[in-house]
């Protein structure tokens, strides 16, 4: 206690006094001397021990402040009676309990950035593989046609390696929160058409069926850039599931509370494993072509949900996959 100053000046002032008041005593008689003494005694040895007994409150709060600061678990403070020590028990018990949210937070993020980047790691290897075995046929190989062919596939190859990196890239701004999304009408038509547009031709490649039921003037609120890119995603998603001569139904619905657009297709369906963790990222389900790398369905779900949407995803009661996008007014 010696060393904190304001008890050394406290502990001058006070000795000052009772020396004063000791004189005082002693001028006026012996007996009044005596009773300032014992006065000055008793009040000095109470100070002393209700300051003795803060400070070490005072020391056992500092030690759980350091157990914090080197990520103990398990905390005790004892609580104190009404007065400064309860109101500062109660500031460090939520100091305590912030920095253990924080503290939490932060493993997680570590563990979620370590996954992460052994899954990216992992999904640019493969095609990266492929890549470099082709090469080493096309070295080997006198055939032209088959030469052409091997070009072909690595063109393919390098195309997607392109798209994944361009996902990724755009999760990772979307999980900064760095895109500034636009709000602005969007007409569903004008919306599902931009979606459409560049996969006319893959549908038409593989005969699939389009049928759609989009009344006109039905419009919401976002930006039309990323949500057409999230609706693209659905589609795509859902034309591989239903494969060859498959079947696609698109159909928008408008009411006081909400738009709704659905996408179904004709394909098998989800497993039911599968449903909880469709748009988990990176998660490839149990009819997922090899192909996949399990990032559209994600990021489909933080463009949709950044702008005030829902989408779920469920088996259709006729068969096949059917995904519900949602706008609420």
């Amino acid at each position: 206690m010696l060393r904190n100053r304001e008890f050394r000046q406290f502990a001058i002032l006070f000795s000052l006094m009772a020396t004063a008041a000791i004189i005082l005593g002693f001028s006026i008689n012996k007996a009044a001397g005596i009773l300032a003494i014992a006065f000055a005694t008793a009040f000095g040895i109470a100070f002393f021990l209700f300051t003795k007994a803060r400070y070490k409150s005072i020391a056992q709060i500092s030690n759980q402040i350091d157990l914090v600061l080197h990520n103990a678990d398990h905390l005790h403070i004892g609580e104190s009676e009404e007065g400064e020590l309860s109101i500062l028990y109660s500031e460090i018990t939520k100091m305590m309990l912030r920095i253990r949210e924080q503290n939490d937070a932060l493993k997680k993020e570590k563990e979620h950035l370590a996954d992460s980047l052994a899954d990216i790691a992992h999904q640019l290897r493969t095609p990266l593989t492929s890549v470099n075995l082709i090469l080493s046929l096309l070295a080997n190989n006198p055939d032209e046609n088959e030469r052409k062919n091997l070009l072909r596939e690595t063109e393919e190859l390098l195309v997607r390696m392109d798209w994944l990196i361009t996902s990724l890239l755009k999760l990772s701004r979307l999980d900064a929160g760095i895109v500034a999304f636009k709000r602005e009408q969007i007409d569903v038509n004008h919306l599902i058409n931009a979606a459409l547009h560049p996969l006319l031709i893959p549908m038409e490649l593989h005969n699939i069926t389009l049928q759609m039921d989009v009344p006109k003037g039905i419009k919401i609120l976002g930006d039309l850039g990323w949500l057409s890119e999230a609706i693209q995603n659905v589609i795509k998603n859902c034309m591989e599931i239903a494969g060859d001569n498959g079947k696609l139904d698109i159909v928008c619905e408008d009411n006081p509370l909400f738009t709704q657009i659905t996408i179904h297709d004709s394909g098998p369906g989800f497993k039911k494993e599968d449903l909880h963790c469709l748009f988990h990222r990176f998660y490839r389900g149990k009819n997922s072509q090899a192909t996949g790398y399990g990032i559209g369905l994600s990021l489909c779900h933080m463009i949709i949900t950044r702008q005030g949407g829902t989408i779920t995803a469920k088996n259709h009661l006729q068969g096949g996959a059917i995904f519900s996008i949602r706008f609420p007014k």
